[in-house]
């Protein structure tokens, strides 16, 4: 396990899995969560803060899973909530995204909007309603001023087109970054504000474009995150990923980049609390 004595943010995890199967929705669940299992959050929470990872950012991909962030970020100081709908439910709608912005506090959390964006690997939904959700809800992270989170699969033109198009926001993210050099160029090229996010996948093997848009990126343009429970990084890949692996994803990028794992979680920690209007200074809960 990397150096624990590290701070470290989990930029991108779905606490709805946490516990595993039986807690919440398992992974290879259709359902949406209905409740909080509140011991299995805070058992997260609590192994993930043992490993450093003190800063955990809970995701939403659809009604359902974005009510439940805001839940687990009113119940543990550990975390905050984006709300947003996965191009897997575009079909879905989204019109109710807007009415839980408007009737947020601070106290409710909220960071982000999304993941939002393409998947063309799929095609849960069709790609004409897929790309109306994302432009809706760029204009959200817009009018809300909330950074906005980015899932892109095969999709990388149309992604980049409805970017330009809708305006990039100040604070927006591309999550589970899994393009090459070229495409991390183009990305960072849109805009001061955006970043990369890179997963447990800079890992792998297979993954040597990956590995080469790490190598690149600057260390102020990036984060790191599990996308937990999927995507384990090595050496736990085939295991339920969890936050407290944040760690092992920043010792794969800082071999990528040739530079040391305390650059990496400083960078990427300043970069988080940037991207998701946070303190930078670190309250324990």
């Amino acid at each position: 396990m990397a150096v624990t004595n590290l701070q470290w943010t989990d930029a991108h995890c779905h606490l709805e899995y946490a516990g595993g199967p039986g807690s919440g929705a398992s992974p290879d669940s259709s359902s949406s969560p209905e409740q909080v299992d509140a011991a299995a959050l805070h058992a997260e929470v609590e192994a993930a803060d043992a490993a450093g990872v003190v800063r955990l950012i809970d995701v939403g991909t659809d009604e359902a899973r974005s009510r439940l962030a805001v839940q687990h970020a009113a119940l543990s100081r550990a975390v905050w909530a984006t709300v947003g709908l996965h191009p897997h439910d575009s079909s879905q709608g989204w019109g109710w995204i807007e009415p839980i912005l408007q009737a947020a506090t601070p106290a409710d959390r909220i960071v982000g909007v999304g993941e939002c964006g393409l998947d063309y690997h799929y095609d849960h939904s069709e790609r004409s309603v897929q790309r109306q959700a994302f432009a809706a809800q760029i204009e959200l992270a817009h009018r809300f001023k909330l950074a906005l989170v980015i899932h892109t699969r095969n999709a990388w033109d149309d992604t980049f087109a409805i970017l330009r198009s809708e305006g990039v926001p100040e604070r927006t993210v591309f999550h589970c970054f899994t393009g090459g050099p070229t495409e991390a160029n183009i990305s960072l090229a849109l805009g001061d504000g955006v970043m990369l996010s890179f997963s447990g996948v800079v890992s792998y093997k297979s993954a040597p474009e990956n590995r080469a848009a790490a190598a690149l990126c600057p260390l102020d343009r990036m984060t790191v995150e599990t996308d937990s429970p999927y995507l384990t990084p090595v050496p736990h890949r085939g295991k339920r990923n969890v936050p407290g692996y944040v760690p092992l994803v920043g010792a794969a990028v800082a071999e990528a980049k040739g530079v040391a794992l305390e650059e990496v979680a400083s960078s990427t920690w300043r970069n988080a609390a940037k991207l998701f209007g946070l303190p930078l200074r670190h309250t324990p809960e």
